[in-house]
């Protein structure tokens, strides 16, 4: 659901990581802020709650401009990941074009995995999003700890479903911007069908994750 402005010809997109607490949304968006080039970003902002926290910056804060003339933007947020929080969740949620689940890896973590997802399955719902078009991406992280489940675990139980997994290790960097390509991919697909990036204004695949991405360390 990306907010145009057709008079003033610029597209913003909202991106959001989603998933249980403690799981690593904040580093993973900590670690995209850090990597990225000045002139790629906003400065990082913070809606403290109860115990928990919303993080978000501007990507590309002065805009990509395709050869058309049109500006796209994007947004990057995290929900809380506590349940008490869920109200901001659904607004944080609300008119996003993709998601980004960050999954915990440690194996005593599958239950508050699950119950996550299935939050994020409902809440899509409740905003008025539909779960078989939205860009979803799974994340995997703390890849790195002695007792997280194996990748092979992992995809045994994920590789029927149509969202494509990633493994990480967000602390040590790992795995972050495998994890944001592969959205961007997905949501650049979904917006070209509505915008027509490619024929009407000029703008690849491959230009508008380079203008994202090629910049990052």
């Amino acid at each position: 659901m990306a907010e145009f402005d057709e008079q003033g010809k610029r597209l913003t997109l909202k991106l959001v990581y989603y998933g249980p607490a403690q799981s690593g949304k904040t580093t993973n968006l900590s670690c995209l802020h850090e990597h990225l080039s000045p002139e790629l970003k906003g400065e990082m902002m913070a809606l403290e709650t109860k115990g928990d926290r919303t993080l978000f910056f501007d990507l590309l804060p002065m805009g990509m401009h395709c050869p058309s003339g049109l500006m796209i933007k994007l947004k990057l947020f995290t929900v809380p990941g506590q349940v008490a929080h869920d109200s901001t969740r659904k607004a944080v949620l609300s008119r996003a074009d993709g998601v980004v689940f960050v999954a915990d890896s440690q194996s005593n973590q599958s239950m508050n995995n699950l119950e996550a997802f299935e939050n994020l399955v409902a809440n899509v719902s409740r905003v008025g999003l539909d779960i078989d078009t939205l860009p979803i991406v799974i994340q995997f992280n703390k890849q790195d700890l002695p007792d997280s489940l194996s990748q092979q675990e992992v995809l045994l139980r994920w590789s029927k479903t149509p969202w494509p997994v990633v493994f990480s290790s967000a602390l040590k960097s790992e795995g972050v911007n495998e994890t944001f390509i592969e959205l961007l991919e997905k949501v650049y697909q979904s917006i070209d069908k509505s915008f027509h990036l490619t024929t009407e204004h000029g703008t690849s695949q491959d230009s508008f994750i380079d203008s994202l991405v090629i910049h990052a360390s």
